[in-house]
């Protein structure tokens, strides 16, 4: 059996970009993870791609796997994508390369003039004369970072329409702000996805998969979600790294050594000695 996996980063401009990533320089280590290295995309980088995503910032399993959007997001993504019939012809990048560390620290850094200008050159080498026809921001951090390329002189010569949608993450958010369910907040992103989808289909003339665009209901089902392709990450990782179990944690007694402790765990129902 050949499994399908991500060659890396081998073309330009992605190899002068991946080489020439800013570090603690341009990303302070009090409001980014650094120490964890830049993740950089998931999805294609040959010209391919059809929808550019935004997201935010990578996480702890992201950390391990060095692609973006990997856990449950990344699951609750790649159903939508595959809503607008679109289940290989996709980009993901994320608004900083680099983990954010506290509450705020994405917010302090919104329009960073130095993030920003690196992340143009990624969004140069994703949007301009490519076979892109639509972007999607996930939140208002992500539109922010769209919104930066757009006035720059590739941005204006595109016209690229952008999509602002509600985070995959959002219901469990807000959520702990304790101002609405998860149920409610979980129906108002769901809503607004649904109007997205309407708007974002005419837009994809080569959609990956000819199909209706099918809405969501009033809650995510198990259905909804799509499993990330072995083919978005780099060879060798084992299938568990693509579902949609807890595998990987920030412990420590102290925030210095969780920050400092990643814990990788072989879920139980996945150990083949077992």
């Amino acid at each position: 059996m050949a499994f399908p996996f991500d060659r890396g980063y081998v073309d330009e401009p992605f190899v002068s970009l991946v080489a020439e990533c800013p570090g603690a320089e341009t990303y302070p280590p009090a409001d980014f993870r650094v120490e964890w290295g830049p993740i950089f995309h998931r999805g294609r980088l040959d010209g391919t791609a059809r929808v550019v995503v935004i997201g935010q910032d990578p996480g702890a399993h992201e950390a391990i796997v060095r692609r973006i959007l990997v856990g449950e997001a990344g699951q609750r993504l790649q159903g939508f994508l595959a809503r607008l019939g679109i289940v290989r012809s996709y980009t993901l990048i994320n608004a900083f390369a680099y983990s954010v560390y506290g509450q705020f620290g994405g917010e302090r850094h919104r329009d960073d003039a130095a993030i920003a200008a690196y992340r143009n050159r990624w969004l140069d080498a994703l949007l301009v004369g490519t076979g892109v026809e639509v972007v999607i921001a996930l939140g208002s951090l992500a539109d922010s970072a769209f919104a930066a390329w757009q006035v720059t002189p590739a941005g204006v010569a595109s016209g690229l329409p952008c999509r602002r949608i509600f985070h995959p993450t959002y219901p469990e958010g807000a959520a702990r702000g304790g101002k609405v369910t998860r149920k409610a907040a979980m129906s108002q992103m769901l809503t607004d996805w649904n109007q997205a989808l309407d708007e974002l289909r005419p837009r994809i003339t080569s959609p990956d998969v000819a199909q209706p665009t099918d809405h969501y209901g009033d809650g995510l089902l198990p259905a909804d979600l799509a499993p990330i392709s072995a083919e978005d990450l780099p060879a060798g990782l084992p299938a568990w790294m693509r579902s949609l179990d807890a595998w990987a944690s920030r412990q420590g007694q102290t925030p210095e050594d969780k920050r400092a402790t990643l814990v990788v765990e072989v879920p139980r129902h996945q150990r083949p000695w077992t």
